[in-house]
């Protein structure tokens, strides 16, 4: 019966057909169902759908039956089910408090559901104290409570959570198969969610927002341009500057809307109307909503300027492919002409060289180097191979 339920998730996802049927014969009713366990990690690399994963079963997990469905579906995209518990954390670290708070609510039973749900977005980012907290309840999990985590690879969990959850490894989906999850999902037209899913390299939240917004498509073309313009120090210190300014423009567009969405509904929980003055004795709730926005938004330029790496790369990636004559079509197609001047212009050693610098930058920054100055000296790399 918990089939239609998950169904109508599974069709958000693409590319994972081994992944969902492991986690639909799971969550499957029938009697003496062996597949189910109680601890589940979900990995698979950047934009291939592990949370999105993770919430279909949740909802194939709590959903009672065919005229609970749509219910439950809507319920857990909502993140509002009374028996699913979600920690998904804008902070570097999930902190110790926040993983006890999770503990202490898998030990009730649930109240309307077949399970109580408990989901993990970022597993990785518990510290080994943390996971300590975190493995004395998945050693003794109430009968029906379910852990479900996620983590880009079970290398990084401690070891002895590792051993106490089932493993489901999810790949990196085909462009064909995201472009093709675009056009059923979104509506979007053919060529747009072909260019999109290839540019994105597969990466579906990110072929998501290239297909349906023309701005994030301008920003990805603004950067790559400016790199194949630099050709002296001084280029690549105002392009430095241009790149963040990008950067900052995709962090704010994507937090922008998501904040004030937030903020509208935490006032209406409140019982305060739009526009309304907030009481001194709420403000303090309110607060600490900004903090966790700001918090968003200092992650989200960080990410910004990652993506703006990746891009990079496969700008160069493609000049290297065609410095070797290998018969792949260019991630960045859509700029073909730009690519075979770039070709032209540089050699395969050169090319290579501004691969290294910007792997070196990607380092760098997550080193908690200033991102402006590990900008400028990949850039002033980049010049050094230019041709004058």
């Amino acid at each position: 019966m918990t089939t239609v339920a998950a169904m109508s998730f599974w069709d958000g996802l693409t590319g994972q057909a081994d992944a969902i049927e492991t986690l639909r014969s799971a969550a499957s009713t029938d009697p003496g169902n062996s597949a189910m366990t109680h601890s589940w990690l979900i990995t698979g690399p950047p934009g291939s759908g592990r949370s999105n994963l993770a919430y279909a079963f949740a909802a194939a997990l709590l959903a009672r039956g065919d005229d609970d469905a749509q219910a439950t579906i809507r319920q857990v995209g909502a993140r509002s089910h009374p028996d699913l518990a979600v920690l998904s954390t804008e902070r570097i670290i999930i902190t110790i408090d926040e993983v006890r708070t999770l503990v202490a609510a898998s030990q009730f039973s649930p109240s309307v559901g077949r399970y109580r749900v408990v989901v993990i977005e970022d597993a990785d980012r518990m510290t080994e104290r943390t996971s300590n907290l975190l493995l004395k309840a998945l050693e003794e999990p109430p009968p029906r409570t379910v852990w479900i985590l996620c983590a880009p690879s079970e290398a990084d969990l401690i070891p002895t959570i590792r051993s106490r959850v089932r493993g489901v490894r999810l790949r990196v989906p085909s462009v064909a198969d995201v472009a093709a999850l675009l056009e059923r999902r979104d509506g979007v037209d053919a060529e747009t969610a072909l260019v999109a899913a290839r540019e994105a390299q597969s990466h579906i939240g990110m072929a998501h927002r290239l297909a349906t917004n023309p701005e994030a498509r301008d920003r990805r073309r603004r950067t790559l341009e400016t790199a194949l313009s630099i050709r002296s120090v001084s280029d690549a210190v105002l392009s430095a500057a241009t790149l963040l300014a990008v950067a900052g423009d995709d962090a704010k567009a994507i937090t922008e809307e998501r904040d004030a969405d937030e903020r509208a509904s935490a006032l209406r929980s409140l019982g305060i109307e739009p526009g309304g003055t907030v009481p001194p004795a709420l403000r303090s709730q309110l607060r600490a909503l900004d903090d966790d926005q700001k918090r968003r938004a200092t992650r989200s330029l960080r990410d910004g300027i990652d993506r703006i790496m990746v891009d990079l790369l496969s700008l160069y990636r493609d000049v290297l492919l065609l410095h070797l004559g290998v018969d792949d079509e260019p991630i960045n197609q859509s700029m073909r002409a730009r690519l075979d001047e770039a070709t032209r212009a540089s050699s395969p050693a050169s090319t290579l060289a501004v691969m290294d610098a910007i792997a070196v930058a990607r380092r760098r920054i997550e080193s908690n180097v200033s991102p402006a100055l590990a900008l400028e000296a990949m850039l002033v790399a980049v010049s050094r191979h230019a041709v004058r």
